[in-house]
């Protein structure tokens, strides 16, 4: 042996000992289980330095329908069409893609040392990067780490990226995460985003020449993009299905035709069948895929008809509409359709969502307060609610064609939508406590106390959404499609708000379902049937007929100065609302819920044809005797008497207080009495009386009514029947005098009805005369401020008093 050298030369002869030779075994042994150590310890440090979870990348919302179809998608916010991994790739794509990247995939580990060495070689002999030899998992190491820049060292840790990924996850989802994540050109990352935005379908719709198509762009997507380089992009896209026709996986017709078929234009825009529940999705819960309950046909079809009525409205000025269709069930939507967009002018409104966006609700309310207050037994469906000039501190409400009819049944006042029988109900009902109901049944834009909207609650005081008032009458429908599972009880689970999200229904259990309810079956029976009409009096008179789709309890209204148009309409299985007015809340003659929502709400209930009527809740209704002229609960004297189905709750209602016994002579012309008359001449006849406010404009309006025959000459009143009574300041004692325009005092204009319409009245402020009056009794007094004393007398004697204060401001 020389020490000069590395060389080690044998020595002959020599001979080894045992001692020696066991030292250099165990040498080598240690060496042995060293580095046996040592591979493991290694592995475990790279698996443990390599993080191999996505980079946390924002992604784009993507909306889709109930059968998965895409219904819209929003960018992501770093400005890349980039979609959720999904869960599987398409076959056709798969097999184009490994075909024309990395066809031995499955077989290696992540690297393939063949790959490496052949690109190695072809490399060194052009004297430049030709081929860069990565297998996909090497790709997808390379985009988890940002495309960073070509280098020996980058290919380094792409190897080893790689590996790491192969000892972590499968194939397949290795695979899903590189096509989901791969560059395709342009913004467009991913086969999903690709397929839409190129080919305009899901990646599961691609043909063979769609999906080679795509399996090339991945591998150079800042050189070819379908609007350049279109040459080079079909020569590539021809040779992957001339590969995959080798072997075996199309045929010779299906590659034939492959090769006909044309290159992607530009990118295509991505679908917006719902873009205002897009956005919505998007705020809530964005950066994912989103499946709703979206009916895909239903929605295109309420697209369509908004659509159809915006060309026609606009002409008026008019020009945003909403719908929501919801399924009564479930409380799912069917179809959202949040304005109208308008690209040609943005000015217009169009990208604001109305379907959440607060409104005046006109008349919407009104069904509920009629149902609420025959739930609580405080009158019946035909009880009459007055209908007269009415002035209540300074809220001084008007029916909708400034007109009266003295009283008028409930569920046609309902049915007219008259205010001023409204404010009365509303005013007996109490605010605070109809407040709290509709809150209960979900209306969440009641933000201030309830003395702040007062009575003018009821007639479009709140605003609302479109989205609550949907949900609250679905839920009011919802009780009375389970009375009968229920076996005639309530669940305070079919009281809930609308969704859009695809999920599984929530079952009631035995133990939540109770007698309770907000508003009982009965009542919401009979609300319903209240507003079934099909052909609707007044300026709805006009309207056509839709007896043809079976009955559809529907509603309408409008706001004060014209800025909203409602209609709503309930059967057991949909909901169905629509608004029509303008965002920036501009007003516009004849923008009424009868004469422009309406239109809209029938062409989707065309659509939809819902044919089924709510069962009767027999058990939560009773037969009664009501009185036909009066809607109370018949007494002894009413005639006619009608048997009627009302709510449990109307049997504890008030009998009928307008029915009274007459004393009348034998020719039945004149009111006698005793003092008058022979006891066994007088002849007690029941008669339907009204107080003489409202028998004044009732008498115009009912043929029928009657009124009473005047007393005989020489009777005194000892009916104690009222024969006037004031029309105005008649449920107020205070009132404020406003100036005249030039600054002078004001005065008040009192108005006062009489039986006897051939009546004359005196007229007396604080015991001095102030004039008389025929019919219309109405005078015009300026009385100073502090306390008065009114006292009206008729020719017959007959007084009317009434005390009231004139304040120095109003209040």
């Amino acid at each position: 042996m020389t020490t000069g050298s590395m060389r080690v030369k044998p020595v002959s002869g020599l001979k080894w000992s045992g001692k020696t030779i066991a030292a250099i075994a165990g040498g080598f042994r240690n060496t042995v289980w060293l580095r046996i150590l040592l591979i493991p310890l290694l592995l475990v440090l790279l698996l443990r330095i390599l993080p191999v979870t996505l980079p946390d990348t924002p992604f784009s919302t993507v909306l889709e329908d109930r059968q998965g179809g895409m219904l819209g998608a929003r960018i992501a916010t770093d400005g890349q069409w980039r979609f959720p991994t999904a869960d599987s790739i398409p076959g056709k794509f798969r097999l184009a893609l490994l075909t024309f990247e990395d066809r031995s995939y499955y077989y290696h580990p992540g690297v393939n040392p063949f790959s490496l060495a052949r690109a190695a070689w072809q490399n060194l002999k052009a004297y430049k990067r030709v081929s860069g030899g990565s297998t996909i998992t090497m790709q997808l190491a390379r985009v988890l780490r940002g495309h960073r820049e070509r280098s020996l060292w980058n290919k380094i840790m792409e190897i080893l990226f790689a590996i790491r990924l192969e000892c972590r996850y499968s194939k397949s989802s290795i695979l899903s995460v590189y096509a989901s994540c791969a560059p395709f050109g342009g913004n467009v990352v991913g086969i999903t985003a690709a397929s839409h935005r190129y080919f305009g379908k899901d990646p599961f719709s691609l043909s063979w020449a769609e999906a080679a198509t795509l399996a090339v762009l991945p591998n150079a997507p800042s050189l070819i993009q379908p609007s350049r380089n279109r040459e080079l992009l079909r020569n590539k896209r021809d040779r992957v299905l001339k590969m995959l026709y080798r072997k075996g996986f199309i045929d010779t017709n299906t590659y034939s035709l492959a090769l006909l078929e044309p290159l992607p234009e530009k990118p295509l825009p991505m679908p917006q069948k719902a873009q205002h529940l897009l956005a919505r999705a998007a705020n809530e819960q964005g950066g994912r895929v989103i499946r709703t309950t979206i009916d895909p046909f239903l929605q295109e079809r309420v697209n369509e008809i908004l659509l159809r009525h915006h060309n026609y409205l606009k002409s008026n000025e008019i020009h945003n509409l909403a719908a929501l269709v919801l399924d009564v069930e479930s409380g799912s939507v069917l179809a959202y359709v949040g304005n109208i967009t308008q690209s040609s002018d943005p000015s217009a409104g169009g990208d604001v969502d109305v379907i959440v966006s607060p409104r005046s609700t006109g008349s919407l309310l009104k069904p509920i307060l009629f149902a609420a207050m025959l739930s609580a037994g405080e009158l019946l469906p035909g009880t009459l609610i007055p209908d007269i000039p009415t002035q209540i501190g300074g809220f001084s409400p008007k029916n909708y064609n400034l007109s009266y009819e003295g009283a008028v049944p409930a569920k046609r006042a309902l049915a007219k939508s008259l205010n001023i029988p409204a404010v009365k109900m509303l005013k007996d009902f109490g605010v605070e406590r109809f407040y709290h109901l509709l809150q209960q049944l979900g209306m969440t834009t009641l933000t201030f106390p309830s003395d702040h909207y007062g009575l003018s609650l009821i007639l479009g005081g709140a605003e609302g959404t479109l989205w609550d008032i949907c949900g609250m009458y679905a839920s009011l429908a919802r009780p009375l499609n389970h009375y009968r599972t229920y076996e005639s009880r309530y669940s305070p689970a079919d009281i809930h708000p609308p969704g859009y999200l695809a999920k599984k229904p929530l079952k009631n259990s035995k133990e939540s379902i109770s007698g309770q309810s907000l508003i009982t079956a009965g009542s919401l029976w009979l609300m319903f049937e209240a507003l079934v009409e099909v052909n609707r009096p007044d300026e709805e008179s006009g309207w056509r007929s839709y007896a043809g789709m079976g009955k559809v309890a529907w509603k309408t209204g409008t706001s004060f100065g014209f800025r909203d148009g409602w209609a709503v309409a309930t059967t057991p299985r949909y909901v169905v609302g629509v608004w029509v007015g303008n965002a920036d809340g501009e007003g516009r003659p004849g923008l009424t819920g009868i004469g422009t929502a309406a239109p809209v709400l029938f062409d989707i209930l065309d659509v939809i044809k819902s044919a089924n009527w709510f069962n009767i809740p027999y058990d939560d209704l009773v037969r009664v005797p009501v009185c036909r002229r009066s809607g109370h609960l018949a007494s002894a004297l009413c005639q006619p008497v009608d048997t009627l189905w009302v709510q449990l709750a109307g049997k504890t209602t008030d009998v009928c207080p307008y029915h009274q016994l007459v004393h009348l002579d034998p020719s039945g012309k004149y009111r006698v009495n005793t003092d008058c008359e022979e006891a066994g001449n007088i002849r007690n006849v029941p008669w339907f009386i009204l107080p003489p406010a409202q028998e004044y404009y009732f008498r115009s309006k009912n043929a029928f009514y009657q009124t009473l025959p005047v007393l005989k000459k020489g009777c005194k009143e000892t009916d104690n029947q009222l024969v006037m009574e004031l029309v105005t300041l008649r449920e107020v004692n205070q009132v404020f005098i406003p100036r005249e325009m030039d600054g002078s005092k004001g005065r008040i204009i009192f108005q006062a009805a009489h039986r006897d319409p051939s009546a004359k009245i005196f007229w007396h402020l604080d015991n001095q005369y102030v004039g008389q009056t025929t019919q219309p009794h109405q005078l015009s007094i300026s009385p100073g401020q502090g306390s008065h004393r009114l006292v009206l007398v008729d020719e017959e004697g007959n007084r009317f008093v009434k005390q009231f204060e004139v304040l120095d401001k109003q209040k």
